[in-house]
């Protein structure tokens, strides 16, 4: 069935991107990557839709935004559209940081799969373009 795949799918990447984040030996909280992708991927956001879209109260996200302002990985900035509202913004430091991250877990993870034949990396290769098609922001039904 089409659902034991996608739900296979899920298990295997849930579990290769945690083997892979141990394997680092990193101690930044998963919390800290997620949010830098999903700002990354969705532009800036008030805590509040940044919280919903990490799946965390708005209270853990304001504690883990306080720490990642003092580390200059994201900023506060006005909104525009709401002038007693902040939006959050990942700083060139926060986008540079994700980006040697995955570069890390990719380099962590190559050894894994070293015996992959040209075939199996095509094959992989397709899926992930599949997937990227599939998860788009704006192919996305909320």
């Amino acid at each position: 069935m089409h659902s034991d795949t996608l739900e296979s799918l899920l298990r295997s990447t849930h579990l290769l991107a945690r083997l892979a984040a141990q394997a680092t030996g990193s101690r930044t909280p998963a919390a800290v990557w997620r949010t830098l992708s999903i700002l990354q991927t969705d532009g800036p956001m008030r805590v509040g839709e940044l919280a919903a879209a990490s799946r965390i109260t708005q209270p853990g996200m304001t504690r883990l935004l306080t720490t990642m302002v003092e580390d200059k990985l994201v900023l506060r900035v006005a909104d525009t559209d709401d002038s007693r509202a902040w939006l959050i913004k990942p700083t060139a430091k926060g986008l540079s940081a994700m980006d040697a991250w995955r570069t890390e877990l990719t380099l962590t993870l190559q050894p894994w799969f070293g015996d992959l034949t040209d075939a199996e990396w095509n094959t992989l290769a397709q899926a992930t373009t599949i997937i990227e098609a599939h998860t788009a922001t704006d192919a996305v039904v909320a």
